[in-house]
């Protein structure tokens, strides 16, 4: 099913699909009506059910009043295409830009909030299967981290599954994929990127590694500043630069070494021998192709397009 409107009536055939497709959401709009974009379809990729959806509404929420009416023999796993969004449930809220991954129960409360066009593509997996490979509480919500080695495998399986196209069953090879999918979810969260609670008592050399590993999992984030990793640890800026220059080190330089190093990894791998080199530094945090190009000729005395020729060689 497909519906794209620009209409209040448009809205409604959106709200429809939304609905058969994804489950008992609704919709309240950002701008005015004439200005609506909405597009949901759902296909099979590798044998695997997939939601594509496309809008710029203000607010899609589930409500979630009565479990029992809801589905609760899925979950999904959202992968952010384009465009940038929040998503809360069960009192968390995660911000997705684009290449970004998000696991999301289908039972209770949820709202996405898009900023502007978002484009999401997600995978129904079986709720139970992923419940019992999930540790502690169980909760099935949660961002993908991108530099665990399980979560760079789901981003790469979830990269390959998008740019699948659409086919009809196939058993063997979709029952295969889920199971690849549902026993890394679990290991492939992001872990620790709480508040100041959880390193309050972390000095020194233990502080610094807590923060790297902040900044590792946010590298895809363009707004990913001092000032915004400071306010997120609940630390000064002045603290934050300090654990830094210790080392003779700086944050700002730490940041751009990690995003190099990510970039440099996907312009390596062959799996990523589709993607071009501005969407793959617009994945991990850059916003000008000229300064991506000539801060990683500075970083690795190589063009991005020769490290590539070079390593596909």
């Amino acid at each position: 099913m497909h519906t794209q409107q620009s209409d209040r009536q448009g809205l409604e055939h959106w709200t429809l699909a939304m609905q058969q497709i994804c489950g008992r959401f609704e919709t309240a709009l950002a701008s005015t009506p004439s200005l609506f974009i909405g597009e949901v379809s759902a296909s099979s990729r590798a044998g695997l059910p997939v939601a594509n959806l496309r809008t710029n509404a203000g607010t899609i929420r589930r409500l979630g009043e009565n479990p029992a009416l809801d589905d609760d023999q899925h979950c999904f796993l959202v992968s952010q295409r384009s465009g940038h969004s929040s998503v809360m449930q069960g009192g968390t809220r995660i911000s997705l830009a684009p290449g970004e991954l998000l696991l999301m129960d289908s039972v209770g409360p949820c709202e996405i909030n898009p900023n502007g066009l978002i484009e999401h593509v997600s995978l129904a997996l079986p709720r139970s299967q992923v419940r019992r490979h999930m540790a502690g509480d169980g909760v099935m919500f949660g961002k993908i981290s991108s530099t665990n080695a399980c979560g760079r495998m789901l981003h790469m399986l979830m990269d390959q599954l998008c740019k699948e196209g659409s086919s009809g069953e196939d058993g063997a090879q979709g029952e295969a994929l889920q199971s690849a999918f549902i026993a890394l979810l679990e290991p492939g969260l992001e872990r620790g990127a709480g508040g100041p609670c959880s390193f309050a008592s972390l000095s020194g050399a233990n502080l610094r590694g807590y923060v790297q590993q902040v900044i590792d999992e946010s590298l895809s984030q363009p707004g990913l500043t001092p000032a915004h990793l400071a306010g997120r640890l609940n630390i000064s800026v002045r603290h934050l630069y300090r654990l830094f220059e210790e080392e003779g080190d700086s944050v700002c330089r730490y940041i751009q070494r990690a995003r190099l190093k990510r970039s440099a990894d996907d312009l390596a791998n062959p799996f990523y021998r589709g993607e071009s080199i501005t969407s793959i530094a617009y994945k991990w945090g850059f916003t000008d192709s000229a300064h991506f190009s000539r801060s990683f000729k500075k970083q690795f005395e190589q063009s991005p397009k020769d490290y590539r020729a070079q390593a596909m060689a």
